[in-house]
């Protein structure tokens, strides 16, 4: 309130920074929480024999795990761009997300061949209420990160960090599960404890695919269509912008980047054309969250008769 806002890029250097390290202190936290978690389940399950607490305690235990691959990546994103990676680091999170998938989907394998074995080999479950304890644990452990992820990623804009998140929220539901096998494993159902395990592995399956989904889009550069609207709509409102072009967005990292060719008068000079230009990345910058950068490109508005002024590029142009 006492001083101009900038968009300097000094400034936003600062703001990804801060958006770093508040993916890295929201991984390190998830990370102490499910570590402690799936500790206390493992001593559980050596006590007990039951496979589907294994299943959830080797689930939590890669929730957990996925912290170091997302680490690392939020730690790379801090790095400046260079003449190699001239975008910086930020697609460091995409490959970080493929990291969590295919963590997902090995603990998805591992649960499904414990309860299948045991399916086959059925064994009594043994200190069933310290089973149903350690159960209980696991929910209120995974529901608390999961909410704690999905939060901050949205807020800085991490596809990985809310794709965690969302694995975690179902590790919550599938150690509710355990409840089950629990309750079956007291009246004497033996069958009880591999079929929640494997009840829990198609849990694990349903989240990978949402997972494999967010992930997919963001590596494909998918983004919500409704923000290409709102940029449309702030650029049109700019005073000197008679139309919009070309608009693309891209995620890099947990920012976005926009390229935007704008339409405006013919007769206008460099210096104005470019204050043009200006005013709609600044319209940007404050329309579309998470935008760090837009390049705008000025095309000048056809007049009648005229020749086109991207004539020349024709034949660069693909099929």
């Amino acid at each position: 309130m006492l001083r101009p806002h900038s968009h300097e890029s000094a400034d936003r250097t600062d703001r990804a920074l801060e958006s770093s390290a508040r993916g890295m202190r929201a991984l390190w936290i998830s990370f102490a929480v499910l570590g402690a978690t799936a500790l206390a389940q493992a001593a559980v399950v050596v006590a007990s024999g039951s496979v589907a607490l294994l299943g959830d305690t080797v689930h939590n235990a890669a929730d957990a795990l996925t912290a170091v691959p997302l680490g690392i990546a939020f730690l790379l994103g801090r790095r400046a761009a260079t003449r190699r990676f001239t975008y910086g680091y930020g697609r460091a999170e995409d490959l970080a997300g493929l990291a969590i998938v295919l963590t997902i989907a090995g603990s998805a394998a591992f649960a499904a061949w414990t309860a299948a074995d045991r399916l086959l080999d059925p064994r009594p479950v043994h200190h069933v209420p310290a089973v149903a304890a350690a159960a209980v644990v696991g929910f209120l452990g995974n529901e608390w990160v999961a909410r704690y992820r999905i939060r901050v990623g949205r807020a800085i804009g991490s596809a990985a960090l809310v794709a965690d998140g969302l694995h975690a929220r179902t590790d919550a539901f599938t150690s509710l599960a355990v409840l089950l096998s629990a309750a079956g494993s007291a009246l004497g159902w033996r069958l009880a404890d591999p079929l929640v395990g494997l009840a829990i592995t198609a849990a694990i399956l349903l989240v990978l695919r949402d997972a494999a989904r967010e992930v997919f889009r963001r590596v494909m550069d998918a983004v919500d269509p409704a923000l290409v609207d709102a940029a449309e709509r702030a650029l049109l409102a700019v005073p000197g912008v008679r139309g919009v072009g070309e608009l693309r967005l891209r995620w890099i990292g947990h920012r976005l980047r926009a390229e935007v060719a704008v339409v405006v008068a013919g007769e206008l000079s460099v210096r104005e054309a470019h204050q043009v230009a200006v005013d709609a990345e600044h319209a940007l910058l404050h329309a579309v969250p998470k935008l760090t950068a837009a390049l705008i490109h000025p095309d000048p508005a056809p007049l009648p008769g005229a020749p086109d002024p991207h004539a020349r590029l024709a034949h660069h142009a693909t099929a």
